[in-house]
């Protein structure tokens, strides 16, 4: 990014974002600059536009979404793309080959999409030797087992199996994810941010934090974690896999045993990444040194931190 005085980020999916909206003005003030939010949007009437500009854009998969999105970061000299949505991770990534002057803090579209394809994912952990639940194949099957969408999100969609009989349809089945059950369990969600600069780069942030509560798939109540044993897990994934930028992975451990299992990585930030913001790791922060071109250094983390979400309405006339 050029040296300025004004920073334009463009969020893509970010309707809900308000928190880290700020969080990320917060942190552009500390280093002297003034920041202008953008939304891409499929309706203006979101709360985002109460500290940014919305943007009505277009889906994911339409076929003129980089044309616009170009047009768009040209128009309003946009300096950082995030992607806070599942299908808007690939294509700010693929923006970013188009137009490398525009700063996305994320891995190449072929890996994001490879993360947010269940069956796949499980594949590259298997062959990476990543600890994850045990995948069916085929043949006998050994109870408890869930049924995932490969595709899906925010837990949707889930089919528990404790015989042959729960299995999806021969039609169907190719459509799931299928592992070994955990019904005992503690899950803890994790927080990072991998530099992008150079061949070999190094976790900025690592913060793990347990959901207290979740409703309609968005944690509302979460507290950071002391944790050797998941950061140390979880920086090996990292490597292994070689995510850059922010990443949001999901763990088990399984309360009979004690061990550690991936579930799957989001490549971008989570919704409840604001927690970890607070706790000390300044990822917004770190996306603009990076887009600035300023080294940014690993960040510590306070254990104990915990944010309780509320509602609060963003009124429109129309």
């Amino acid at each position: 990014m050029k040296p300025r005085s004004v920073v334009n980020i463009l969020f893509l999916g970010g309707a809900k974002r308000v928190a880290m909206g700020r969080l990320f003005m917060a942190a552009a003030k500390k280093r002297g600059l003034e920041c202008n939010i953008f939304s891409s949007e499929i309706s203006r009437n979101v709360p985002i536009s109460c500290i940014g500009t919305v943007v009505e854009g277009r889906r994911w998969n339409d076929p003129g979404i980089y044309g616009f999105l170009e047009c768009l970061c040209r128009r309003h000299d946009i300096d950082i793309v995030i992607p806070f949505v599942d299908g808007g991770v690939a294509v700010a990534a693929r923006l970013h080959e188009r137009m490398p002057s525009v700063f996305v803090p994320a891995s190449s579209a072929e890996l994001c999409e490879s993360m947010f394809d269940k069956v796949a994912a499980a594949d590259i952990f298997e062959k990476l030797s990543i600890d994850a639940p045990r995948t069916y194949r085929g043949g006998r099957v050994e109870t408890p087992l869930i049924a995932k969408p490969r595709h899906g999100s925010a837990s949707q969609g889930l089919i528990k199996i404790d015989n042959i009989d729960d299995l999806p349809s021969a039609d169907t089945i190719g459509d799931y994810l299928i592992q070994q059950r955990f019904d005992r369990r503690e899950e803890i969600s994790v927080d990072c941010y991998v530099s992008t600069a150079g061949k070999n780069p190094e976790p900025m942030a690592i913060v793990p934090r347990t959901r207290l509560e979740v409703a309609g798939g968005e944690v509302v109540r979460s507290i950071t974690i002391d944790d050797a044993e998941v950061v140390a897990f979880v920086e090996r994934a990292l490597s292994a896999i070689g995510l850059r930028g922010a990443v949001t992975v999901q763990l088990i451990r399984d309360d009979d045993t004690g061990r550690l299992y991936i579930m799957e990585i989001n490549p971008r930030l989570g919704g409840g990444a604001v927690c970890s913001v607070h706790a000390g790791a300044d990822i917004p922060g770190m996306i603009l040194d990076e887009a600035m071109g300023v080294t940014c250094h690993r960040a510590p983390y306070r254990p104990g931190t915990e944010i309780a979400r509320y509602l609060q309405e963003v009124v429109f006339f129309n």
